[in-house]
């Protein structure tokens, strides 16, 4: 008997592959109208500007919770470009290193725990992201992080009683990743600084 699919996956790529068309087709739109001759006012710039931001979220998204096979692949230009997007105009930034070439399902997960970071850097910061011979290495260092231990405590605890919310969803989406890798999940929290490991 096959196994049952990820339907939350399913639901992620299609979600935003019937998203990433119309977005696209507004940036079109808004580069027509900036190629018109004229001065392009502020209203064209915000639009410009927002609609970039949510083809870089949609992109991002389309890894993080979309399906994927273990065979897959990313290039480290596509994920690096994509995490310059994802940074313009945002609080945070990226540095990722790693091998030229990496398993679509490892990065799905480190995208995971990006969005488990992002929860706690409400006033920015920078996360660095590594993948050596031991695995993958993710510090979030940060002014002030607002850390909820009940909400961590679902990374490594299934049964934790935590209400997850919306915006919470890919706390209870990294157990699955961690079991699908064969993986074990390592947090270490400092003064400014989140450590987890893989």
């Amino acid at each position: 008997m096959p196994d049952r699919p990820d339907l939350s996956a399913l639901l992620g790529s299609r979600i935003c592959h019937d998203l990433i068309s119309p977005i696209g087709a507004i940036g079109n739109g808004v580069e027509l109208l900036m190629l018109d001759g004229g001065t392009p006012g502020p209203e064209i710039a915000l639009i410009a500007e927002s609609v970039g931001h949510a083809n870089a979220r949609i992109r991002f998204f389309r890894i993080a919770f979309g399906a994927c096979t273990g065979d897959q692949r990313l290039g480290r230009p596509e994920v690096k470009a994509l995490l310059a997007d994802l940074a313009r105009g945002s609080r945070l930034s990226f540095d990722w290193t790693g091998p030229q070439d990496m398993p679509r399902r490892e990065v799905k997960l480190a995208f995971l725990l990006i969005m488990c970071l992002e929860t706690a850097m409400v006033h920015g910061g920078r996360i660095r992201i590594e993948r050596d011979d031991r695995g993958w290495h993710i510090l979030g260092l940060g002014p002030k992080l607002r850390i909820d231990p009940d909400l961590w405590e679902v990374l490594s605890n299934p049964g934790a009683r935590h209400q997850i919310t919306a915006a919470q969803v890919q706390f209870a989406l990294v157990p699955d990743e961690l079991t699908r890798l064969g993986r074990t999940l390592g947090v270490e929290t400092r003064d400014g600084e989140i450590r987890l490991s893989f």
